[in-house]
């Protein structure tokens, strides 16, 4: 996607947002990522599991510019128990940081914190293991808070700030209100709220489905 298709699309969503306000009792309505266990790495350790020189392959774009699902995957280790193959996501990061779902910590028996992303400090660490080299982690494991990336237009448009919480409501057949939603603002992002696959599951969600922000919330 070029620089022209990507700011037609931007502002297609921004007069979206903005119809949407101008009518009455309106939703503001925020397409849904379901987020399955992942984790990032620095090119440090990228080197160490899979070979000196080794750069991320990218077999698949996510929704976040820039960022990609990529080939390489890593057995990831716990005191009780494993999972063999979990997908790395790229490009390399300035820290390690492993995202799961509080199912996969009770599999893997470690205690994670819910955390927004990049706050690793007092988490658990595992071991990971890849094809050329294996790390005993200190920390790094986290529940990922549940967030809604957009950018400053759109942001404008529905009345918030970057670090706001926000309440966000999915209907259909289990109904709940996600609350404490963290709203991360920024010139590259494109607009979605991120779940994990326990919060999705609690309310039968999918990838694309459209909720709604109902409340503004103080941090």
């Amino acid at each position: 996607m070029n620089k022209n298709e990507k700011k037609i699309i931007e502002q297609i969503v921004i007069n979206t947002v903005k119809k949407l306000m101008a009518e009455k009792d309106a939703p503001n309505r925020v397409p849904l990522g379901v987020s399955n266990k992942h984790l990032h790495l620095t090119q440090e350790d990228v080197e160490i599991l899979f070979g000196k020189g080794h750069q991320l392959t990218n077999i698949k774009d996510v929704k976040q510019p820039g960022q990609f699902a990529c080939a390489e995957t890593v057995k990831i280790i716990g005191p009780r128990g494993e999972f063999p193959k979990v997908r790395v996501l790229g490009p390399a990061r300035k820290k390690t940081q492993i995202e799961l779902a509080m199912t996969d910590c009770r599999t893997l028996g470690v205690k994670a914190p819910v955390r927004e992303s990049g706050v690793l400090e007092d988490s658990p660490g595992v071991t990971l293991v890849g094809p050329c080299g294996q790390i005993e982690l200190k920390n790094g494991v986290i529940v990922a808070l549940r967030h809604i990336h957009m950018t400053p237009d759109i942001a404008q448009a529905l009345g918030l700030k970057d670090k706001d919480c926000v309440g966000v409501e999915a209907s259909g057949d289990r109904p709940l209100l996600f609350r404490d939603v963290l709203v991360r603002v920024g010139e590259n992002y494109a607009y979605e709220m991120h779940v994990d696959t326990d919060e999705a599951n609690a309310g039968g969600l999918k990838n694309g489905d459209l909720l709604k922000i109902v409340t503004k919330q103080e941090k």
